[in-house]
């Protein structure tokens, strides 16, 4: 695995984010087109075919939505640790998720000392991300 810095860090599924959000969109615009073509004999399963197609864009942005959130629990609690490990205090109230997350990616040396300035600056996680000089990579979120 080739090591990560900023121009590189962001991952994609291609048959989850390309394909499968294609064929749901696919299926969502047919189903529609079909409902609005159906005649009385079959216009009941056209619309069970638009039903069935927005449960599967919900399906699809929901364990997406979910899974990410998880993950975001999971990295507050990862840096909010490190960041006490290296200063004896932990984050400071006023930072923000984005900026947690991209604070994950600074090197110990620069962690507490871009925090504080995270906060201070109301730096954007991609401020934080331009920022850092040597990059650590996170390789396990999706």
């Amino acid at each position: 695995m080739s090591t990560q810095n900023f121009k590189n860090h962001t991952r994609l599924v291609p048959l989850f984010h390309y394909v499968t959000s294609t064929l749901i969109l696919a299926l969502l615009i047919g189903s529609i087109v079909n409902l609005l073509q159906a005649d009385a004999h079959t216009h009941y399963s056209a619309a069970l075919l638009v039903v069935v197609a927005i449960i599967f864009f919900l399906l699809f942005w929901f364990t997406r939505a979910f899974a990410l959130r998880a993950q975001d629990r999971a990295i507050r609690a990862e840096e909010n640790f490190r960041h006490y490990i290296l200063t004896g205090k932990p984050f400071d109230k006023q930072i923000r998720m984005g900026q947690i997350i991209a604070l994950r990616f600074a090197s110990d040396e620069e962690f507490p000392g871009l925090a504080k300035r995270a906060v201070a600056e109301n730096l954007s996680a991609k401020q934080i991300k331009e920022a850092i000089q040597n990059w650590r990579g996170d390789y396990y979120r999706v």
